[in-house]
């Protein structure tokens, strides 16, 4: 018998995207851990720091025949706003220049979550925050900027996401 984890089985995953080691690129892993220290998570969810692994997930859920109903997921985009902002953005509207760069992890990614989109009939949705910087070398550490939309961003998700469902649950 093929082992399944049971976050293929959720209704709703939420996966925290970046490197920490990169100042505000460690967005998403911190909303991830937010979420999870604030203990609110229902169980129709699963939440998870997938660091800059988001690939072997997004591909493994492709070839499942068990996938969440919807993906979230949480990311640093340099779109041009205010450093900080939290904005929703759908899978074919990722900057072209994000495409190659170094937090959605790369291209591949997004072709991914595409065909969770498209083919396996996911909803997809981007959470994202305008990174203040994201250093070349290590430097560890989140802009205070990013440090309030972590908070913000858990604060959405659990209205939107948790809050919305939870009387399903």
């Amino acid at each position: 018998m093929e082992y399944v984890p049971d976050y293929y089985k959720k209704d709703l995953l939420i996966l925290g995207v970046g490197n920490p080691l990169f100042g505000d690129d460690g967005f998403g892993p911190a909303v991830a851990e937010e979420l999870s220290r604030r203990g609110r998570i229902p169980s129709f969810s699963e939440v998870m720091d997938v660091g800059t692994g988001v690939r072997e997930i997004l591909f493994d859920l492709i070839i499942s025949p068990d996938r969440p109903k919807e993906i979230v997921i949480v990311d640093a985009l340099d779109c041009g706003r205010q450093p900080g902002e939290i904005f929703l953005v759908k899978v074919d509207e990722v900057p072209k220049l994000k495409s190659h760069d170094f937090s959605l992890h790369l291209a591949p990614s997004l072709n991914l979550l595409q065909e969770l989109r498209d083919n396996a009939h996911v909803n997809v949705t981007i959470l994202a925050t305008q990174p203040e910087s994201i250093p070349e070398i290590v430097t560890a550490g989140l802009s205070k900027p990013i440090q309030q939309a972590v908070k913000d961003a858990a604060d959405y998700i659990e209205k939107t996401y948790f809050e919305d469902k939870d009387a399903t649950d």
